[in-house]
């Protein structure tokens, strides 16, 4: 599926369906270059679950952890790994033995460590909007 996605609202927007549609203990990739809209829409999908505070990029924390009432989010920022295995320091599989949603940023810099995603989605600037693409889920 591709749709286009005229602003920042859009993009917050398709992530607050996206919770609306989810099931939790998901994988999902996100792909995109800096800047693409990837944090803003894991921002849409807390949002539509009742998160209310501040939602920023993990990019300097790796993760993220968001808890909603009594399911978990975790926001991963792989951008700054530079090898794989770095991930086993931080104990990553941990993570994904949980009832929980994962977004993964730059999950290319986690491959050999991460589990497959059960949906990919990739943004694409288009002039001043995006292009979203979803792939499974």
């Amino acid at each position: 599926m591709q749709i286009y996605l005229q602003n920042t609202e859009d993009t917050e927007q398709f992530g607050a369906q996206l919770f609306n549609t989810a099931l939790f203990r998901k994988v999902i990739f996100l792909r995109g270059e800096l800047g693409a809209g990837k944090t803003t829409l894991v921002r849409g999908f807390l949002r539509a679950a009742g998160y209310s505070g501040v939602v920023k990029s993990p990019t300097y924390t790796l993760v993220e952890e968001y808890l909603i009432g009594d399911r978990k989010v975790f926001h991963f920022d792989l951008y700054r790994v530079v090898e794989p295995e770095e991930l086993e320091w931080v104990g990553i599989r941990d993570y994904f033995n949980q009832d929980a949603i994962c977004f993964i940023e730059w999950p290319e810099n986690g491959e050999g460590f991460l589990p497959e995603s059960d949906a990919v989605i990739t943004l694409e600037t288009n002039g001043v909007g995006r292009i979203l693409t979803l792939d499974g889920g």
